[in-house]
């Protein structure tokens, strides 16, 4: 089978739901048998996020209260992509230092993913700072409430093996990282 024996044909598009953070997108679809449907999906843009360490090799982490889950959310800074970013790396500097007030001597792009894409067109950018030092100002949204704090890269691993943290950002990052063979912490 090809792509195009699988892919759908949009006929239109509209936005059903919109509020501060994403919209809900309809589209009148028709599938390849020719069944024509409407299709939902969560439309957010893209994030970063940020595996970040300090000179002596801890991580620093987050503490956030998710409302969607109802309960305080450990895991790696991350934010969205916004107009003024020049660029990824750039975004991931600026994330970082916002939601944590630590900055970052280099980042680099590990890979790029799709957490959701059955019900989001949600991309993420993975990042691995190094050098993170306490020097910036930590800057949250009115909505955000975050307390940082640093941990070692094998104790995160841990956390998340055991289910402790289930934020999937989160353990994606953390995974990619540990998988790669010249990296194994």
């Amino acid at each position: 089978m090809t792509e195009s024996d699988l892919s759908w044909e949009t006929r239109d598009r509209a936005v059903s739901y919109t509020c501060p953070g994403f919209d809900v997108f309809t589209e009148d679809v028709v599938l390849p048998d020719g069944t024509e449907t409407d299709y939902d999906y969560l439309h957010d843009d893209p994030a970063v996020v940020v595996l970040p360490f300090t000179p002596d090799g801890a991580v620093v982490v987050i503490e956030e209260w998710r409302q969607a889950v109802k309960r305080v959310n450990r895991g790696l800074p991350a934010g969205g992509v916004e107009e003024g970013d020049a660029d990824l790396d750039e975004t991931a500097h600026r994330e970082l230092t916002e939601e944590t007030g630590y900055v970052a001597e280099a980042v680099e792009h590990v890979g790029t993913f799709e957490p959701a894409n059955g019900i989001t067109d949600a991309v993420h950018h993975y990042f691995v700072a190094t050098g993170c030092t306490p020097d910036g100002d930590q800057d949250l949204d009115h909505n955000e409430t975050i307390a940082v704090e640093t941990t070692d890269l094998e104790r995160l691993r841990e956390s998340v093996l055991a289910g402790e943290i289930r934020d999937a950002r989160t353990a994606l990052g953390v995974f990619l990282y540990t998988a790669a063979p010249e990296r194994k912490g």
